[in-house]
C-alpha cells in the first residue's frame, strides 16, 4: 500500500508495530556475512521446519501477522560479536546463543520457545559467570549502540519492522515541520564530523552545496569501504539499510537534490542485495520517489558496484567511477560540493555518516552534544579485529579510550600475551602503543598522535607481532592500490615498499631507515589525494614508536618475534642429533653437511630458511633462532 501523507504513515507505523509485537517469541538469526559464511542460512531454515509445525506461525520476512501466531522467525543484520557466530537471539528472553550449530535448533526451540528456559551450554560464559541476556554480556554492556542499535534486533529485509522501531520519523519531521536550511542548521550545529576518516563536518558540506547556484544537485553516499578488515559500513548496509536510506533522503530534501547513489564494492553482495530491497520497499511504500508523502518531494536512490579499487574511496575517484570513468582523484578545487557527480553540486558522505542523521533530527543536536566530546560529538562504530579475545563490530561514544575497548569490550589481548600496540584507521592511519591506552579516541586527539580514526578499522597486535611486517603489509597494499596519477604515490610507495622488502630480508642498512622518513615525508606533502598523503603513515608511525626493532632489523640482522623468515638462522643442537642424515637428504639447497652417526652442521651462507630441516628432524635437534 502506498502511503500517500502523513496519516498514512501513522497508521502504518502503528499496524507494523502491533504486527512486530504479536509473536509470543522472536528467533532472530544472524544473517550478516559472518554468520552466514558460519552456516547461520542453515539454521534459520531448520528453526522455519520446527515454527511452521505451529498453526498460524509468521516465518518470513514481509508476511502479514495473524491472530495466535506464537513465534516468528527472523533474518537480522550483524549483533557485532563476530567472534561468537553464527548468534540467534531469542525474544522477549533476550537470551543470546553463541556458535550455534544446526544441530542446536531443536533443543533451542523445546527449550526457549516451549519452556521458557535459557539452553545453558549454548550461553557466552566468562571467568565462570554464564551470561543469559546479551545485554549483560561485558562485550554488549560497555558499549553505546546507536547506529547499530537496530542491527540485530529488527528483520533487515522488513520495512514494516524498521517502521516498528521509529524508522521514517525523522523524515516525516522534515518534510511536514522543517524548512530544508532549518535541517541543515540542525546538522551544523550538532557537530556531525564524516565517519568516513576525514572528520569533516557534514553540515558545512550541505550548506556549501544548498548555496551553490547550479540547481541540478546529487546525493552520494559512500559504501565502497576498502580498509582491510573494516566492516561497519557493510553490517549497516546488511542489517540497518532503511536507516541509511533515510538519511539520504533527509539530505537530498536540505539541499534541494532529486537523486541519490550509493557506490558499494561489488564484493558485498549481500549489501547490495539489501539495498536493492530496501530501495524497493521504500518505493513501493511511498518513501522513495514522486510526490513523498503528498509532500512535493521527489527522491530515488540508485546503486553502483565498485570493483573493489581502494582510490574509489576518495571522493572525486569515486564520482568518476560511477560516472563510468577510470576512479582516479583529480585536482582540487573545484571540490565535490561545487562540482562534483556529473560536474553537479554533490554532497558525499559515507554510510555511518548518513546512519546518524535520522536520530539527530528526531532528539535534536543538543541532545547529539551530550554523547562524545565537544569536538567530537557522538558515536563511533569500530571493527575490531586482531589479537584481542572478543573480534566483532562495537560502537563507543567519541572519546572513549583504548584501554576500554581491548580490555573492557575486547576481553583483554588473546592468550593474555602482553599487549603491543593498535593500527588504527587502516592503510591510511598509524599505530597507537602502550602509552597511548589512556587516550581519548576523537578527531583531534589522533591527528595530534599523528594517527586518524579512519572508517573504524582497530587492529590488535601483541608483542609476537613483527612491527616492521606490519608496514611492509600496509604499504605493499597501499602500493598494489595506488591509481598511478601522481608521481609521488606511483614512485614513491614503490620505493618505500622496495626498502621495507629488503628490511625483512636481511638486506636493510641504517640509511634505508633515513630514506624511508625522507619519502614518506615526501609522499605526505606533494602527493595528489587524501589517501596518497596517508599512504606512509603506517610506516612514518611504527619508525617513531619501534625505531628499536627497525634498528634490529638492519644492524643486527635480527627480528626478535621470529616473523621474517629470511632473518631466522637454524642450528643443530649437537648434543641432541642423532647423525641420522634425513636433515641433510631433506634439504632442497645442500646447506646441511656430517656424517653419519655424528652431529650435523648448517651452512648459513647456504641455508635459505626454509624450515625443512627442522620441520623433519625426528629427535627435535634443530631449532630456530631469533
Amino acid at each position: 500500500m502506498r502511503l500517500e501523507n502523513r496519516e498514512s504513515l501513522a497508521k502504518k507505523r502503528e499496524d507494523a508495530k502491533a504486527a512486530m509485537k504479536q509473536p509470543k517469541h522472536r528467533i532472530l538469526v544472524c544473517a550478516g556475512t559472518g554468520c552466514l559464511a558460519g552456516g547461520s542460512a542453515k539454521i534459520y531454515d531448520r528453526f522455519v521446519e520446527l515454527a511452521a509445525k505451529e498453526d498460524g506461525v509468521e516465518v518470513a520476512f514481509g508476511d502479514e501477522a495473524h491472530q495466535g501466531i506464537h513465534t516468528g522467525v527472523k533474518r537480522s543484520g550483524c549483533h557485532g560479536f563476530c567472534e561468537m557466530g553464527p548468534l540467534v537471539r531469542i525474544e522477549p528472553s533476550n537470551y543470546l546463543y553463541i556458535k550455534v550449530k544446526e544441530d542446536d535448533c531443536d533443543e533451542i526451540f523445546e527449550e526457549s520457545i516451549y519452556n521458557d528456559r535459557p539452553v545453558e551450554r549454548l550461553l557466552y560464559e566468562s571467568e565462570g559467570v554464564k551470561y543469559e541476556t546479551q545485554e549483560k554480556i561485558p562485550f554488549y554492556a560497555k558499549q553505546t549502540r546507536l547506529v547499530l542499535k537496530n542491527c540485530g534486533h529488527i528483520d533487515a529485509e522488513n520495512i514494516d519492522e524498521y517502521l516498528a522501531v521509529g524508522g521514517y520519523r525523522a523524515l516525516e519531521k522534515v518534510l511536514f515541520d522543517m524548512t530544508p536550511q532549518e535541517v541543515i542548521d540542525e546538522i551544523l550545529e550538532s557537530n556531525l564530523r564524516g565517519r568516513g576518516g576525514g572528520g569533516f563536518q557534514t553540515g558545512y558540506k550541505w550548506k556549501q552545496v544548498a548555496r551553490q547556484k547550479e540547481t541540478e544537485r546529487y546525493v552520494v553516499c559512500n559504501g565502497d569501504e576498502g580498509d582491510p578488515g573494516a566492516f561497519m559500513d557493510r553490517s549497516v548496509m546488511e542489517g540497518d539499510p532503511h536507516k541509511m536510506l533515510e538519511g539520504m533522503m533527509i539530505a537530498g530534501y536540505a539541499v534541494g537534490a532529486a537523486e541519490g547513489y550509493i557506490y558499494v564494492r561489488a564484493e558485498y553482495p549481500l549489501a547490495i542485495n539489501r539495498l536493492k530491497l530496501a530501495i524497493a520497499q521504500a518505493n513501493e511504500a511511498g518513501l522513495l520517489g514522486e510526490n513523498i508523502l503528498g509532500t512535493g518531494f521527489h527522491f530515488q536512490i540508485h546503486i553502483n558496484r565498485g570493483a573493489g579499487a581502494f582510490v574509489c574511496g576518495e571522493g572525486s575517484a569515486l564520482t568518476a567511477s560511477i560516472e563510468g570513468e577510470r576512479g582516479m582523484p583529480r585536482t582540487k578545487p573545484p571540490r565535490t560540493v561545487e562540482q562534483g557527480l556529473f560536474g553537479k553540486p554533490t554532497v558525499l558522505n559515507n554510510v555511518e555518516t548518513y546512519a546518524n542523521v535520522p536520530m539527530i533530527i528526531n532528539e535534536g543536536a543538543a541532545w547529539y552534544h551530550t554523547i562524545g566530546t565537544e569536538g567530537s560529538p557522538g558515536t563511533k562504530a569500530f571493527a575490531l579485529t586482531g589479537s584481542v579475545k572478543n573480534t566483532g563490530l562495537i560502537e563507543v561514544p567519541m572519546g572513549t579510550n583504548l584501554r576500554d575497548i581491548v580490555y573492557d569490550i575486547g576481553g583483554g589481548v588473546k592468550n593474555d600475551v602482553p599487549f603491543k600496540a593498535v593500527q588504527i584507521g587502516g592503510p591510511s592511519g598509524g599505530c597507537l602503543v602502550t602509552r597511548d591506552l589512556d587516550v581519548k579516541l576523537d578527531f583531534d586527539s589522533l591527528k595530534k598522535l599523528g594517527a586518524m580514526i579512519g572508517s573504524g578499522g582497530l587492529v590488535v597486535m601483541d608483542e609476537n607481532t613483527c612491527m616492521v611486517e606490519v608496514a611492509r603489509f600496509f604499504m605493499n597494499f597501499t602500493q598494489n592500490e595506488s591509481c598511478g596519477k601522481c608521481v609521488p604515490c606511483r614512485e614513491g610507495t614503490k620505493r618505500m615498499l622496495e626498502i621495507l622488502e629488503d628490511i625483512v630480508a636481511g638486506k636493510g642498512t641504517e640509511e634505508s631507515l633515513t630514506m624511508l622518513e625522507e619519502l614518506g615525508e615526501a609522499i605526505t606533502n606533494t602527493a595528489l589525494c587524501g589517501l596518497g598523503k596517508s599512504a606512509a603513515l603506517p610506516v612514518l608511525s611504527t619508525l617513531r614508536n619501534f625505531r628499536e626493532e627497525y634498528l634490529e632489523h638492519v644492524v643486527e640482522k635480527r627480528c626478535k618475534t621470529g616473523n621474517c623468515q629470511a632473518l631466522q638462522n637454524y642450528k643443530i643442537l649437537p648434543e641432541v642429533c642423532k647423525g641420522c642424515s634425513k636433515c641433510a637428504r631433506n634439504c632442497p639447497v645442500n646447506a646441511i653437511s656430517g656424517k653419519i652417526k655424528e652431529p650435523f652442521v648448517i651452512d648459513q651462507a647456504v641455508c635459505i630458511k626454509c624450515g625443512t630441516c627442522l620441520e623433519n628432524c625426528p629427535f627435535g635437534a634443530i631449532v630456530k633462532e631469533s
